[in-house]
Protein backbone atom coordinates (compact mmCIF):
# COMPACT_ATOMS: atom_id res chain seq x y z
CA UNK A 1 0.00 0.00 0.00
CA UNK A 2 1.23 3.45 -0.94
CA UNK A 3 -0.14 6.81 0.15
CA UNK A 4 0.71 10.47 -0.19
CA UNK A 5 0.92 12.35 3.11
CA UNK A 6 -1.50 15.31 2.99
CA UNK A 7 -0.02 18.76 3.52
CA UNK A 8 -2.57 19.43 6.28
CA UNK A 9 -1.38 16.54 8.48
CA UNK A 10 1.06 18.52 10.61
CA UNK A 11 3.64 16.74 12.80
CA UNK A 12 3.34 12.94 12.61
CA UNK A 13 5.44 9.81 13.03
CA UNK A 14 5.69 6.45 11.29
CA UNK A 15 6.14 2.96 12.77
CA UNK A 16 8.65 0.26 11.82
CA UNK A 17 6.38 -1.24 9.16
CA UNK A 18 6.16 1.95 7.09
CA UNK A 19 8.85 3.30 4.76
CA UNK A 20 9.04 7.06 4.24
CA UNK A 21 10.20 8.48 0.90
CA UNK A 22 10.98 12.20 0.44
CA UNK A 23 11.32 13.04 -3.26
CA UNK A 24 14.11 15.23 -4.62
CA UNK A 25 13.17 18.79 -5.68
CA UNK A 26 13.13 17.54 -9.29
CA UNK A 27 10.41 14.96 -8.47
CA UNK A 28 6.74 15.90 -8.07
CA UNK A 29 5.55 13.91 -4.95
CA UNK A 30 2.14 12.89 -6.41
CA UNK A 31 3.95 11.66 -9.54
CA UNK A 32 6.14 9.32 -7.47
CA UNK A 33 3.16 8.08 -5.43
CA UNK A 34 1.11 7.28 -8.55
CA UNK A 35 4.12 5.70 -10.24
CA UNK A 36 4.68 3.30 -7.33
CA UNK A 37 1.02 2.18 -7.54
CA UNK A 38 1.28 1.46 -11.29
CA UNK A 39 1.03 -2.17 -12.49
CA UNK A 40 4.69 -2.29 -13.48
CA UNK A 41 5.93 -1.10 -10.07
CA UNK A 42 3.56 -3.44 -8.24
CA UNK A 43 4.89 -6.39 -10.23
CA UNK A 44 8.42 -5.45 -9.18
CA UNK A 45 7.37 -5.22 -5.53
CA UNK A 46 5.88 -8.74 -5.74
CA UNK A 47 9.11 -10.12 -7.18
CA UNK A 48 11.18 -8.47 -4.44
CA UNK A 49 9.07 -9.63 -1.47
CA UNK A 50 10.86 -11.63 1.21
CA UNK A 51 9.73 -13.97 3.98
CA UNK A 52 7.76 -17.19 4.33
CA UNK A 53 5.06 -16.56 6.96
CA UNK A 54 5.36 -12.76 7.11
CA UNK A 55 6.08 -11.20 3.74
CA UNK A 56 7.86 -7.85 3.60
CA UNK A 57 10.09 -5.48 1.67
CA UNK A 58 13.40 -4.00 2.78
CA UNK A 59 14.52 -0.44 2.03
CA UNK A 60 17.00 -1.77 -0.53
CA UNK A 61 14.13 -3.60 -2.27
CA UNK A 62 12.05 -0.43 -2.44
CA UNK A 63 15.00 1.59 -3.76
CA UNK A 64 15.54 -1.02 -6.49
CA UNK A 65 12.16 -0.35 -8.15
CA UNK A 66 12.47 1.41 -11.52
CA UNK A 67 10.85 4.86 -11.77
CA UNK A 68 10.62 6.56 -15.20
CA UNK A 69 11.54 10.23 -14.71
CA UNK A 70 10.38 12.81 -17.27
CA UNK A 71 10.98 16.56 -16.74
CA UNK A 72 9.12 18.14 -13.81
CA UNK A 73 6.51 19.95 -16.00
CA UNK A 74 5.71 16.64 -17.69
CA UNK A 75 5.38 14.95 -14.29
CA UNK A 76 2.82 17.57 -13.25
CA UNK A 77 0.97 17.12 -16.52
CA UNK A 78 0.84 13.32 -16.05
CA UNK A 79 -0.53 13.73 -12.51
CA UNK A 80 -3.16 16.21 -13.69
CA UNK A 81 -4.29 13.80 -16.42
CA UNK A 82 -4.42 10.83 -14.01
CA UNK A 83 -6.53 12.80 -11.56
CA UNK A 84 -8.85 14.02 -14.32
CA UNK A 85 -9.37 10.47 -15.62
CA UNK A 86 -9.84 9.07 -12.10
CA UNK A 87 -12.38 11.77 -11.24
CA UNK A 88 -14.49 10.66 -14.19
CA UNK A 89 -13.98 7.02 -13.28
CA UNK A 90 -15.02 7.60 -9.66
CA UNK A 91 -18.19 9.35 -10.82
CA UNK A 92 -19.07 6.28 -12.87
CA UNK A 93 -18.24 3.95 -9.97
CA UNK A 94 -20.42 5.99 -7.61
CA UNK A 95 -23.34 5.65 -10.05
CA UNK A 96 -22.82 1.88 -10.28
CA UNK A 97 -22.71 1.57 -6.48
CA UNK A 98 -25.98 3.50 -6.23
CA UNK A 99 -27.56 1.05 -8.68
CA UNK A 100 -26.22 -1.85 -6.59
CA UNK A 101 -27.72 -0.36 -3.42
CA UNK A 102 -31.08 0.24 -5.13
CA UNK A 103 -31.18 -3.35 -6.41
CA UNK A 104 -30.42 -4.62 -2.91
CA UNK A 105 -33.26 -2.51 -1.49
CA UNK A 106 -35.62 -3.73 -4.20
CA UNK A 107 -34.70 -7.37 -3.48
CA UNK A 108 -35.45 -6.83 0.22
CA UNK A 109 -38.75 -5.12 -0.64
CA UNK A 110 -39.82 -8.05 -2.86
CA UNK A 111 -39.10 -10.56 -0.07
CA UNK A 112 -40.91 -8.39 2.47
CA UNK A 113 -44.00 -8.11 0.25
CA UNK A 114 -43.88 -11.88 -0.39
CA UNK A 115 -43.77 -12.69 3.32
CA UNK A 116 -46.60 -10.27 4.13
CA UNK A 117 -49.02 -11.53 1.46
CA UNK A 118 -48.81 -8.38 -0.68
CA UNK A 119 -47.00 -9.74 -3.73
CA UNK A 120 -49.82 -11.80 -5.28
CA UNK A 121 -53.56 -11.99 -4.56
CA UNK A 122 -54.26 -14.15 -1.51
CA UNK A 123 -56.35 -17.30 -1.73
CA UNK A 124 -58.92 -15.59 0.51
CA UNK A 125 -59.25 -12.67 -1.93
CA UNK A 126 -59.50 -15.00 -4.92
CA UNK A 127 -62.18 -17.04 -3.14
CA UNK A 128 -64.32 -13.90 -2.75
CA UNK A 129 -63.99 -12.82 -6.38
CA UNK A 130 -67.24 -12.84 -8.48
CA UNK A 131 -65.83 -15.45 -10.81
CA UNK A 132 -64.99 -17.80 -7.91
CA UNK A 133 -68.38 -17.44 -6.18
CA UNK A 134 -70.45 -17.95 -9.34
CA UNK A 135 -71.07 -21.61 -8.57
CA UNK A 136 -71.46 -21.29 -4.82
CA UNK A 137 -69.05 -20.54 -1.97
CA UNK A 138 -65.55 -21.84 -2.83
CA UNK A 139 -63.48 -23.95 -0.50
CA UNK A 140 -59.72 -23.75 -0.02
CA UNK A 141 -57.37 -25.09 2.61
CA UNK A 142 -56.27 -22.24 4.85
CA UNK A 143 -52.80 -22.04 6.33
CA UNK A 144 -54.26 -23.00 9.71
CA UNK A 145 -55.94 -26.10 8.26
CA UNK A 146 -52.78 -26.97 6.34
CA UNK A 147 -50.68 -26.75 9.51
CA UNK A 148 -53.16 -28.93 11.41
CA UNK A 149 -53.02 -31.53 8.62
CA UNK A 150 -49.18 -31.52 8.59
CA UNK A 151 -49.04 -32.07 12.35
CA UNK A 152 -51.68 -34.80 12.27
CA UNK A 153 -49.84 -36.69 9.51
CA UNK A 154 -46.59 -36.33 11.41
CA UNK A 155 -48.06 -37.93 14.54
CA UNK A 156 -49.55 -40.77 12.47
CA UNK A 157 -46.28 -41.44 10.66
CA UNK A 158 -44.36 -41.50 13.94
CA UNK A 159 -45.89 -44.76 15.18
CA UNK A 160 -43.30 -47.40 15.98
CA UNK A 161 -40.46 -44.85 16.38
CA UNK A 162 -40.63 -44.32 20.15
CA UNK A 163 -42.28 -41.55 22.12
CA UNK A 164 -43.56 -38.71 19.95
CA UNK A 165 -42.45 -35.19 20.85
CA UNK A 166 -44.65 -32.30 19.76
CA UNK A 167 -42.71 -29.71 17.71
CA UNK A 168 -42.10 -26.32 19.30
CA UNK A 169 -44.95 -23.82 18.90
CA UNK A 170 -44.09 -20.55 17.12
CA UNK A 171 -42.76 -17.63 19.13
CA UNK A 172 -45.16 -14.88 18.01
CA UNK A 173 -44.11 -12.16 20.45
CA UNK A 174 -42.42 -10.00 17.79
CA UNK A 175 -44.46 -10.71 14.68
CA UNK A 176 -47.11 -8.81 12.73
CA UNK A 177 -50.65 -9.88 11.88
CA UNK A 178 -50.78 -12.31 8.95
CA UNK A 179 -53.24 -11.96 6.03
CA UNK A 180 -56.58 -13.75 5.98
CA UNK A 181 -56.09 -17.46 5.28
CA UNK A 182 -52.51 -17.46 6.66
CA UNK A 183 -51.24 -18.62 10.05
CA UNK A 184 -48.04 -18.52 12.06
CA UNK A 185 -46.07 -21.75 12.35
CA UNK A 186 -42.64 -22.52 13.75
CA UNK A 187 -39.62 -23.72 11.80
CA UNK A 188 -39.91 -26.90 13.88
CA UNK A 189 -43.53 -27.48 12.80
CA UNK A 190 -42.64 -27.03 9.12
CA UNK A 191 -39.48 -29.16 9.16
CA UNK A 192 -39.81 -32.89 8.60
CA UNK A 193 -36.14 -33.25 9.46
CA UNK A 194 -33.22 -31.12 10.70
CA UNK A 195 -29.66 -32.44 10.81
CA UNK A 196 -26.18 -30.95 11.33
CA UNK A 197 -23.62 -31.98 8.70
CA UNK A 198 -20.40 -34.02 8.74
CA UNK A 199 -17.21 -32.61 10.29
CA UNK A 200 -14.17 -32.83 8.04
CA UNK A 201 -11.15 -30.64 8.86
CA UNK A 202 -8.92 -28.83 6.35
CA UNK A 203 -6.41 -31.68 6.40
CA UNK A 204 -9.06 -34.03 5.00
CA UNK A 205 -10.23 -31.62 2.26
CA UNK A 206 -8.81 -31.82 -1.24
CA UNK A 207 -9.35 -30.31 -4.67
CA UNK A 208 -8.92 -33.78 -6.20
CA UNK A 209 -12.28 -35.50 -6.94
CA UNK A 210 -10.58 -38.89 -6.59
CA UNK A 211 -10.09 -38.31 -2.84
CA UNK A 212 -13.77 -38.47 -1.88
CA UNK A 213 -17.23 -36.94 -2.30
CA UNK A 214 -18.21 -33.31 -2.99
CA UNK A 215 -18.35 -31.32 0.28
CA UNK A 216 -20.61 -28.26 0.59
CA UNK A 217 -19.32 -25.73 3.14
CA UNK A 218 -20.72 -22.53 4.59
CA UNK A 219 -18.88 -20.37 2.02
CA UNK A 220 -20.92 -22.12 -0.70
CA UNK A 221 -24.13 -20.66 0.78
CA UNK A 222 -24.90 -17.07 -0.23
CA UNK A 223 -26.77 -14.32 1.59
CA UNK A 224 -29.43 -14.27 -1.13
CA UNK A 225 -30.63 -17.85 -0.75
CA UNK A 226 -28.46 -19.85 -3.12
CA UNK A 227 -26.00 -22.73 -2.81
CA UNK A 228 -23.07 -22.58 -5.26
CA UNK A 229 -21.70 -26.00 -6.11
CA UNK A 230 -19.14 -25.03 -8.76
CA UNK A 231 -16.10 -24.72 -6.43
CA UNK A 232 -16.39 -27.60 -3.98
CA UNK A 233 -13.67 -29.51 -2.15
CA UNK A 234 -13.74 -33.29 -1.75
CA UNK A 235 -13.56 -35.33 1.46
CA UNK A 236 -13.51 -39.03 2.38
CA UNK A 237 -16.81 -40.45 3.66
CA UNK A 238 -18.01 -43.94 4.48
CA UNK A 239 -21.05 -45.36 2.70
CA UNK A 240 -23.13 -44.77 5.83
CA UNK A 241 -21.92 -41.15 6.13
CA UNK A 242 -22.52 -40.49 2.43
CA UNK A 243 -26.11 -41.69 2.83
CA UNK A 244 -26.81 -39.94 6.12
CA UNK A 245 -25.41 -36.55 5.08
CA UNK A 246 -26.50 -36.60 1.44
CA UNK A 247 -27.79 -33.44 -0.22
CA UNK A 248 -30.83 -33.57 -2.48
CA UNK A 249 -32.47 -31.07 -4.81
CA UNK A 250 -34.80 -28.91 -2.69
CA UNK A 251 -32.92 -29.30 0.60
CA UNK A 252 -32.50 -26.13 2.65
CA UNK A 253 -29.06 -25.50 4.19
CA UNK A 254 -28.90 -23.18 7.20
CA UNK A 255 -25.53 -21.77 8.33
CA UNK A 256 -25.42 -22.32 12.11
CA UNK A 257 -21.90 -20.94 12.82
CA UNK A 258 -20.05 -18.10 11.12
CA UNK A 259 -19.07 -14.48 11.68
CA UNK A 260 -21.65 -12.18 13.29
CA UNK A 261 -22.64 -10.77 9.91
CA UNK A 262 -22.87 -14.04 7.98
CA UNK A 263 -24.30 -16.51 10.48
CA UNK A 264 -27.83 -17.60 9.57
CA UNK A 265 -27.31 -17.67 5.79
CA UNK A 266 -29.91 -19.85 4.10
CA UNK A 267 -29.54 -21.59 0.76
CA UNK A 268 -31.90 -23.69 -1.35
CA UNK A 269 -30.05 -26.58 -3.01
CA UNK A 270 -30.59 -26.82 -6.76
CA UNK A 271 -29.13 -29.64 -8.89
CA UNK A 272 -26.34 -30.69 -6.49
CA UNK A 273 -23.49 -32.83 -7.81
CA UNK A 274 -23.94 -36.57 -7.40
CA UNK A 275 -22.95 -37.84 -3.96
CA UNK A 276 -22.59 -34.38 -2.38
CA UNK A 277 -22.63 -34.07 1.41
CA UNK A 278 -22.51 -31.00 3.67
CA UNK A 279 -20.37 -29.49 6.44
CA UNK A 280 -21.00 -29.47 10.20
CA UNK A 281 -21.47 -25.66 10.16
CA UNK A 282 -24.64 -26.26 8.14
CA UNK A 283 -28.01 -27.67 9.12
CA UNK A 284 -30.05 -29.56 6.52
CA UNK A 285 -33.79 -28.84 6.65
CA UNK A 286 -36.33 -30.99 4.79
CA UNK A 287 -40.03 -30.19 4.69
CA UNK A 288 -43.24 -32.24 4.45
CA UNK A 289 -45.81 -32.23 1.65
CA UNK A 290 -47.83 -29.05 1.89
CA UNK A 291 -44.79 -26.79 2.38
CA UNK A 292 -42.86 -25.34 -0.53
CA UNK A 293 -39.09 -25.60 0.11
CA UNK A 294 -38.53 -22.47 -1.99
CA UNK A 295 -41.15 -20.52 -0.03
CA UNK A 296 -39.64 -21.50 3.31
CA UNK A 297 -36.13 -20.63 2.07
CA UNK A 298 -37.11 -17.20 0.75
CA UNK A 299 -38.93 -16.40 3.98
CA UNK A 300 -35.86 -17.40 6.03
CA UNK A 301 -33.80 -15.05 3.80
CA UNK A 302 -36.10 -12.10 4.47
CA UNK A 303 -35.05 -9.16 6.63
CA UNK A 304 -37.97 -9.79 8.97
CA UNK A 305 -36.94 -13.39 9.72
CA UNK A 306 -33.32 -12.37 10.17
CA UNK A 307 -34.46 -9.75 12.68
CA UNK A 308 -36.18 -12.48 14.70
CA UNK A 309 -33.05 -14.59 14.40
CA UNK A 310 -30.90 -11.72 15.71
CA UNK A 311 -32.77 -11.94 19.02
CA UNK A 312 -31.62 -15.54 19.58
CA UNK A 313 -28.14 -15.37 18.02
CA UNK A 314 -25.25 -16.13 20.41
CA UNK A 315 -21.98 -14.34 19.66
CA UNK A 316 -18.43 -14.06 21.00
CA UNK A 317 -15.75 -11.67 19.78
CA UNK A 318 -15.23 -13.38 16.42
CA UNK A 319 -17.77 -16.21 16.08
CA UNK A 320 -21.57 -16.30 16.22
CA UNK A 321 -23.97 -19.23 16.35
CA UNK A 322 -27.69 -19.93 16.04
CA UNK A 323 -28.45 -23.09 17.98
CA UNK A 324 -31.17 -25.53 16.96
CA UNK A 325 -33.15 -25.01 20.19
CA UNK A 326 -33.34 -21.26 19.39
CA UNK A 327 -33.93 -21.55 15.64
CA UNK A 328 -36.76 -24.09 15.67
CA UNK A 329 -39.33 -21.98 17.61
CA UNK A 330 -38.87 -18.97 15.28
CA UNK A 331 -42.08 -17.97 13.50
CA UNK A 332 -42.79 -18.57 9.81
CA UNK A 333 -45.89 -17.16 8.09
CA UNK A 334 -47.72 -20.05 6.41
CA UNK A 335 -50.19 -19.39 3.55
CA UNK A 336 -52.18 -22.03 1.62
CA UNK A 337 -50.00 -24.23 -0.59
CA UNK A 338 -51.33 -22.84 -3.88
CA UNK A 339 -50.48 -19.34 -2.68
CA UNK A 340 -46.97 -20.44 -1.66
CA UNK A 341 -46.43 -21.68 -5.20
CA UNK A 342 -47.66 -18.44 -6.78
CA UNK A 343 -45.55 -16.32 -4.42
CA UNK A 344 -42.40 -18.29 -5.28
CA UNK A 345 -43.06 -17.95 -9.02
CA UNK A 346 -43.54 -14.17 -8.72
CA UNK A 347 -40.46 -13.72 -6.54
CA UNK A 348 -38.34 -15.72 -8.98
CA UNK A 349 -39.70 -13.70 -11.91
CA UNK A 350 -38.83 -10.39 -10.29
CA UNK A 351 -35.50 -11.42 -8.86
CA UNK A 352 -34.36 -12.93 -12.17
CA UNK A 353 -34.48 -9.37 -13.57
CA UNK A 354 -32.55 -8.12 -10.53
CA UNK A 355 -29.89 -10.80 -11.02
CA UNK A 356 -29.43 -9.84 -14.67
CA UNK A 357 -28.95 -6.20 -13.70
CA UNK A 358 -26.60 -7.14 -10.87
CA UNK A 359 -24.49 -9.14 -13.33
CA UNK A 360 -24.23 -6.10 -15.62
CA UNK A 361 -23.27 -3.85 -12.70
CA UNK A 362 -20.66 -6.34 -11.43
CA UNK A 363 -19.14 -6.66 -14.90
CA UNK A 364 -18.89 -2.87 -15.18
CA UNK A 365 -17.30 -2.59 -11.74
CA UNK A 366 -14.69 -5.16 -12.78
CA UNK A 367 -14.18 -3.27 -16.03
CA UNK A 368 -13.64 -0.06 -14.03
CA UNK A 369 -10.92 -1.77 -11.98
CA UNK A 370 -9.17 -2.88 -15.16
CA UNK A 371 -9.58 0.63 -16.61
CA UNK A 372 -7.93 2.13 -13.52
CA UNK A 373 -4.91 -0.13 -14.01
CA UNK A 374 -4.87 0.72 -17.72
CA UNK A 375 -4.81 4.45 -16.95
CA UNK A 376 -1.82 4.01 -14.63
CA UNK A 377 -0.09 1.75 -17.16
CA UNK A 378 -0.47 4.36 -19.90
CA UNK A 379 0.48 7.22 -17.59
CA UNK A 380 4.03 5.94 -17.08
CA UNK A 381 4.68 4.90 -20.66
CA UNK A 382 3.81 8.36 -22.02
CA UNK A 383 0.60 7.18 -23.73
CA UNK A 384 -1.84 8.98 -21.42
CA UNK A 385 -0.55 12.51 -22.00
CA UNK A 386 0.02 11.76 -25.69
CA UNK A 387 -3.63 10.71 -26.06
CA UNK A 388 -4.72 13.81 -24.14
CA UNK A 389 -2.61 16.03 -26.41
CA UNK A 390 -4.15 14.45 -29.52
CA UNK A 391 -7.68 14.99 -28.18
CA UNK A 392 -6.93 18.61 -27.28
CA UNK A 393 -5.48 19.24 -30.73
CA UNK A 394 -8.49 17.67 -32.42
CA UNK A 395 -10.84 19.79 -30.31
CA UNK A 396 -8.93 23.00 -31.23
CA UNK A 397 -9.18 22.16 -34.95
CA UNK A 398 -12.89 21.42 -34.61
CA UNK A 399 -13.53 24.70 -32.83
CA UNK A 400 -11.65 26.63 -35.51
CA UNK A 401 -13.89 25.16 -38.17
Amino acid sequence: MIGLVPSTLGEAYINQHVALARPLPTVHPPYLAWCLTSPKAQRQFLQLQRGATKVGLGLDDIRAVDVPLPPLPEQRRIVAEIEKQFTRLEAGLAALRRVQANLKRYRAAVLKAACEGRLVPTEAALARSPRATKNGPPAYETGEALLARILTERRQNWQGRGQYKEPAAPDTRNVATVPEGWTWASVDQLADETMIGLDRGRAQQSADPATGVPYIKMNNVTMDGRVHCDELVFVPASREEATRFSVQDGDILFNTRNSKELVGKVGLVRNPPAGAIYNNNLMRIRVPAGVSQAFLALQMCSHEFRQRMELVKKATTSVAAVYSKDLLPLAIALPPLAEQTRIVAEVERRLSVVEELESVVTANLQRATRLRQSILQKAFTGELTREATCKEGLQVQTNRR
